[in-house]
């Protein structure tokens, strides 16, 4: 194998399938990322069994070939490089040579024959969305999957397709995130479970492919995410996902809005004192336009805190966990939010003042 390629393009591509390495594989070829010459074409690719990377970068391709090269130490010598030509060439067998016009060195590799294959999706049901779409879904609804692997379709993010649209869907049984997406093509019915950490990491691959759209692809146990020149696939969870909508609040006595920003700030002080009470905080709101945000007397203290905000309906106050508040209001891109309660053992409802697209549900905790 002998490549020349810009290390720019080269950076790019490893930072784009380092995403798939895992720091506790036991198999040393897992930590390695395989590199193949073709064409006029240099391809990587990254796996650790569970999701697979790959992209491609334009390359001067004068001999082909493939080797697999330690992920961590190749990332970190190429960006240390200046914005330059690149040789990239193997050497006295398992050795990847990295030349430039000021510097030199060589990797010891392992052969690409260790690496394994890449699955292939067949028989696919194939869909369309809008690349900044669908990133926003994965901030708005990730952080709320659970991180408790003993049930493994909570630890998971619904893909839902019926007559409706495309949903995405995570719950960790105290709270609830529900995002709808518009899709650009695609109409067969779907459901599928697909792990939460492969979402979060195609959120931070897909920014990078350049393009507007992508495309997924979905078959009976595999999931293939195609944007530009990379792509990613990943297995799905096998289960039931929980009949999430019997837990849709359908009625509220009270409809708070209130500016994002500024519930946020007064929340972090609050929840300083709730740490020591399960992070527990009361909101009382009231009809003269007042939010009351407390918690109870701890070991450190208490704080109580006001907000203005507009109010529908009658006077109200529910006991809810400050972090899981906290993170809806980090994640969430609208600037003001409507908090629809209907009494203190109903959940509460948190979507946008514009738009019908998301909605958040949080548990109510004992008052």
């Amino acid at each position: 194998m002998k490549v020349f390629c810009t290390q720019r393009d080269l950076d790019r591509a490893l930072s784009i399938v380092d995403k798939a390495i895992s720091p506790n594989n036991t198999l040393p070829v897992l930590n390695n990322i395989l590199l193949k010459a073709e064409g006029k074409r240099l391809y990587f690719s990254a796996t650790n069994l569970e999701i697979a990377i790959s992209c491609n970068i334009d390359a001067d391709v004068r001999g082909e070939g493939a080797i697999t090269v330690p992920a961590k130490l190749i990332s970190n010598y190429i960006s240390l490089l200046n914005d330059e030509k690149v040789e990239l060439s193997i050497v006295e067998g398992m050795s990847l040579a990295v030349n430039s016009s000021s510097s030199s060195t060589k990797i010891k590799c392992i052969s690409a024959d260790e690496f394994p294959l890449i699955p292939k999706i067949e028989k696919a049901k194939e869909y369309k969305v809008k690349m900044d779409d669908l990133h926003e879904a994965i901030n708005e609804t990730t952080f709320a999957a659970s991180m408790n692997t003993s049930r493994p379709v909570l630890s998971g993010v619904l893909l839902d397709y019926d007559k409706d649209g495309m949903k995405l869907v995570t719950t960790d049984s105290y709270r609830l995130a529900e995002k709808k997406l518009k899709l650009s093509a695609g109409k067969e019915d779907v459901s599928c479970i697909i792990p939460a950490k492969t979402m979060i990491e195609l959120g931070k691959v897909i920014t990078k492919s350049g393009e507007k759209e992508v495309k997924i692809m979905i078959s009976d146990n595999q999931i293939l995410f195609t944007s530009g020149g990379v792509e990613m696939i990943s297995r799905l969870i096998e289960g039931k996902f929980p009949d999430y909508k019997k837990i849709i609040p359908t009625e509220h006595k009270s409809v708070l809005e209130v500016n994002v920003e500024d519930l946020s700030l007064v929340l972090k002080r609050v929840s300083l004192f709730a740490r020591e009470n399960n992070n527990s905080v009361k909101l009382s709101a009231t009809n003269d336009g007042k939010l009351l945000i407390s918690s109870e007397e701890t070991k450190v203290g208490e704080e109580k805190a006001e907000l203005l905000i507009k109010i529908e309906g009658e006077n109200n106050k529910i006991s809810l966990n400050a972090q899981y508040l906290l993170d809806v209001l980090t994640y969430i891109s609208a600037d003001k939010i409507k908090i629809l309660i209907n009494d203190k053992v109903s959940p509460a409802l948190i979507k946008p003042v514009k738009g019908d697209d998301y909605i958040y549900i949080i548990m109510p905790l004992k008052v």
